[in-house]
């Protein structure tokens, strides 16, 4: 039961963030899970990393960290993802 709360948790987060982002039209379902649930584990290690509490549970803080997490998870491979204007 507790992975299909993941995947539901992961799919909603992961679908606001590439809203947010404007990145919806370029991922299904699937990336959308996979951001959500990506981010998550980034945004948990980003607030203990700053000395914040654990965060456990599906609440409305892991919700935030977890949003928040999906929105740099989505940033860093956008900055991966544009080419880089040489300037010549």
């Amino acid at each position: 039961m507790n992975v299909i709360l993941w995947i539901v948790f992961g799919g909603i987060v992961g679908w606001l963030a590439s809203l947010v982002m404007r990145t919806d039209s370029e991922m299904g379902v699937g990336g959308n899970i996979i951001v959500g649930i990506l981010g998550a584990l980034l945004g948990g290690w980003i607030v203990t990393l700053f000395g914040g509490p654990m965060v456990t549970g599906f609440n409305l803080s892991s919700f935030i960290v977890a949003l928040i997490g999906a929105i740099v998870l989505l940033s860093i491979v956008r900055g991966f993802r544009t080419p880089v204007s040489r300037g010549f």
